[in-house]
């Protein structure tokens, strides 16, 4: 039998028997308020590059017919619109401009720019020939997914995208070309707009580190603490930073053994006691003990966040 490839979400592995076995994702992709997903398992990352590291959840066979289910079409209301009335301006007496306002040209209002998209990633290193290269590796170069075969000698042109995904307003695309579509499964086959002469496997060791410039917080508090949260794999606590700069501003530098790293000034919403407070690096995350200065509620984490009106009291969910 001829060898296919898996079409199964996750998986894309080169099979010659309907019987071999394949893990993926058996559900579609959910992206939502900047979280990504699938709908069949739990995990949420918020970079593309989380969201493809996604370990599958089910076990099957290897298919070449792509069996996700499409996302539930949204309700369609059967209720007549209501009725719409056009709002009538008050009468407004001309008013004799100013003084300032007569010695300044008169000019059209201009349009809001918009903002012009992230510039791309730099791309990782290329291969150095002083690595090996495992089995079973594939490129990384984004939507190439090319297969290593044993030697170099089979290696054919690496067509693949250097820039970053765009998801806005329902539309997909890369920041490196213009394509946009719709649906996740059109993204994902948009061919890549630039070709170097070979793939990239393993890169040359020195891959410069993602920098995050967000990352998911959480919190709960009692009258005299606040239990804080900073959602981050596998810091690596040799390399990272983390210190107090007075009451109010905790120093983060943080990195990662997955290559990622974020660093921040991290603004809170009160004071603290610096010599009772505390923090813990777990796996997933990193835990601060705040204890309050002045015994106050906080509305926000962050002071630079907007309040919600809501104060979180009591321990939070998990995550």
């Amino acid at each position: 039998m001829s060898a296919k490839k898996c079409v199964h979400k996750g998986c894309g592995k080169v099979f010659s028997q309907d019987t071999d076995p394949c893990v993926y994702h058996p559900g579609p992709p959910i992206f939502h308020e900047g979280q990504k997903g699938w709908k069949c398992c739990k995990p949420r990352v918020l970079t593309f590059d989380e969201f493809l590291d996604i370990p599958p959840c089910t076990t099957g066979t290897h298919s070449t017919v792509d069996d996700t289910p499409a996302p539930a079409p949204k309700p369609v209301s059967t209720d007549p619109p209501p009725p719409t009335r056009k709002p009538v301006a008050p009468a407004r007496t001309p008013q004799p401009p100013t003084q300032s306002q007569s010695q300044q040209p008169q000019h059209a209002q201009q349009p809001a720019a918009t903002p012009a998209p992230p510039d791309p990633d730099p791309e990782t290193s290329d291969d150095t020939d002083t690595l090996p290269i495992p089995a079973s590796a594939t490129c990384r170069r984004k939507a190439c997914g090319t297969q290593y075969t044993g030697t170099r000698a089979t290696d054919t042109a690496c067509t693949h995208h250097p820039g970053s995904p765009i998801f806005h307003e329902g539309s997909k695309g890369w920041t490196c070309c213009k394509r946009r579509v719709l649906e996740f499964d059109e993204f994902m086959r948009i061919a890549g707009c630039v070709t170097k002469p070979r793939h990239l496997y393993v890169g040359s060791g020195r891959a410069k580190p993602e920098t995050l410039q967000t990352v998911r917080t959480d919190y709960y508090q009692t009258a005299t603490t606040v239990i804080a949260s900073l959602y981050l794999k596998k810091i690596d606590k040799e390399r990272s930073r983390i210190e107090f700069r007075g009451p109010e501003t905790i120093s983060l530098d943080l990195k990662t053994g997955e290559n990622k790293a974020y660093k921040a000034d991290f603004p809170l919403f009160g004071p603290v006691d610096v010599e009772k407070s505390s923090w813990r690096v777990g796996v997933a995350k990193l835990e601060f003990t705040l204890v309050k200065a002045d015994g106050r509620s906080w509305a926000t984490l962050r002071s630079d966040e907007k309040a919600s009106g809501i104060f979180q009291v009591g321990k939070a969910g998990n995550a």
